[in-house]
């Protein structure tokens, strides 16, 4: 059986693309075969014909379990907005059952699937279902990104809490530094393990650039190894 983990975050622009392709390198570093989704995807480009969004196309270079794009992104709007205004507007409705599909069929070829989710935990992704809906049908456990920069406290601590309602098993969290200048990291870091209720998994250091290209190492934690070993 495969494992996996949903990726989620505190916020839009908060590292989960690049916390996913690291957690995706260190996995191959291993010897896991990994695939990735990032199912739901709105500004994305219209390239012969279709439309194509970075991110997913970063996640399926990435993975090594050969997946067509519609497998790794099955719902790509061209609006950059929430999914739900997007989807709407394509008049294209997301449809969880068929991400839940597409998962399955990647996981029977895989050791380790890693979903990135849109924006936040509560995003809307139509009218009766959120991000958080869509983590309870694929029943991965969650990853939360922090993006260590002011106001990150406030915006961790509220998701930690909306994700720890809901019917999905919390695997801990992995900061990103934004900021290479930004005062008090240490702190900061302090203060999130002593706060939020699962443990650091991981760091990712700041670098260069949006820090996705590039190889980016993860600094992990012992609370990462039980999940591998």
């Amino acid at each position: 059986m495969a494992q996996g983990f949903f990726i989620t975050g505190t916020g839009t622009g908060v590292g989960k693309t690049r916390v996913s392709l690291a957690l995706i390198r260190e996995l191959r570093r291993r010897g896991f075969r990994v695939a990735a989704m990032k199912p739901v995807a709105t500004g994305a480009a219209r390239r012969n014909g279709s439309l194509r969004h970075e991110d997913a196309e970063l996640l399926m270079a990435a993975a090594d379990v050969p997946a067509s794009y519609e497998d790794v992104n099955a719902f790509a709007y061209e609006t950059p907005t929430s999914p739900h205004i997007a989807a709407s507007l394509a008049r294209r409705p997301i449809d969880i059952g068929a991400i839940v599909a597409r998962s399955e069929a990647l996981a029977s070829e895989a050791d380790w699937v890693i979903v990135e989710g849109v924006g936040g935990w509560e995003v809307p992704l139509n009218d009766h279902a959120r991000v958080a809906d869509l983590a309870e049908a694929l029943r991965w456990p969650v990853v939360l990104v922090v993006d260590l920069r002011l106001g990150c406290l406030n915006h961790a601590l509220l998701s930690a809490a909306a994700i720890g309602r809901c019917c999905v098993r919390p695997a801990g969290w992995i900061g990103n530094v934004i900021d290479p200048e930004f005062p008090y990291l240490d702190e900061y870091l302090r203060t999130l393990d002593e706060s939020l209720p699962e443990p650091r998994l991981a760091l990712l250091p700041w670098c260069p650039g949006d820090g996705r290209s590039g190889a980016s190492e993860l600094v992990l934690s012992a609370a990462f190894e039980p999940w591998v070993g």
